[in-house]
């Protein structure tokens, strides 16, 4: 957390109050974390954009702001616990909230990712037309890695996380620790169907809202996707489509569920 669903509800709740405004100041206590944030002040935030789970504000003067939520971190419209940044724009100031600390800002020339290597790699939008079946075939063809470290990897396709790899392979019916490579073509296409559909409702809702409650939209309101998760944060509960126990292992290195039969 947050994934692409919650990074792209919090560039929606954004964008007006940031696209076409000069920034102010930025305030905090860490420039380890938040880089050269001092050479964004005075300009211009041009547009609002997400790449796979990262926020970039284009600047006046070819320079990006940069900032990744890492685990916990959100924006908000209201102070706080846990502020650990103020951004201050016309209208009203933003609070970037992150109880664990593992969010980052930076400010680079456009496109300079030398410092976040990650954006280098990411693989293409899973809701744009980048993102293709066949592409996604060739992607999964090339490594006998598991399907599911494939997809948290970000590099055959962005911004896909825990909580909807789990659910976008539930959906596929496919088993999070099969070879990539060993999945056949109608498995691919329902996998591919079932990323990019999940993504889109999940967006529409709003994102996850889990029980630490610490993913919120910028206004306070709670994701509502979390309601129809059909098997993260399920396990022993029944299988919505055949009433096996859902299961939950490591795969991965992450916490996984999955269901054991519909998912064999």
């Amino acid at each position: 957390m947050p994934e692409l669903p919650e990074v792209e509800t919090t560039r929606q709740a954004l964008r007006p109050y940031l696209e076409g405004r000069a920034i102010r100041a930025i305030h905090h206590t860490d420039p380890a974390r938040y880089r050269r944030t001092e050479d964004a002040v005075g300009r211009r935030v041009e547009v609002l954009r997400r790449r796979g789970k990262f926020l970039i504000a284009a600047l006046e003067g070819g320079l990006e702001l940069v900032v990744h939520l890492g685990m916990t971190g959100g924006f908000r419209f209201a102070e706080g616990p846990h502020v650990r940044v103020r951004l201050e724009v016309p209208d009203r100031p933003l609070y970037f909230n992150d109880p664990r600390r593992f969010g980052r800002w930076w400010v680079v020339p456009a496109g300079a990712y030398r410092e976040i290597p990650l954006l280098d790699r990411l693989g293409p939008e899973p809701l744009s037309d980048a993102f293709t079946l066949e592409g996604f075939r060739e992607g999964l063809a090339r490594t006998a890695r598991g399907v599911k470290a494939v997809l948290l990897a970000q590099e055959v396709v962005a911004g896909l996380g825990n909580i909807y790899a789990d659910e976008a392979l539930w959906r596929a019916g496919v088993h999070p620790a099969r070879p990539a490579n060993t999945l056949e073509v109608g498995a691919i296409a329902r996998l591919y169907t079932a990323i990019r559909e999940v993504l889109a409702e999940a967006v529409a809702a709003g994102g996850s809202t889990l029980q630490d409650g610490t993913y919120r939209r910028p206004d306070g309101a709670l994701g509502r996707f979390q309601v129809q998760h059909k098997v993260y944060g399920r396990p022993g509960a029944p299988c919505v489509r055949c009433g096996t126990p859902i299961l939950k292992a490591v795969v991965a290195g992450r916490g996984t569920h999955f269901c054991p039969r519909c998912q064999a």
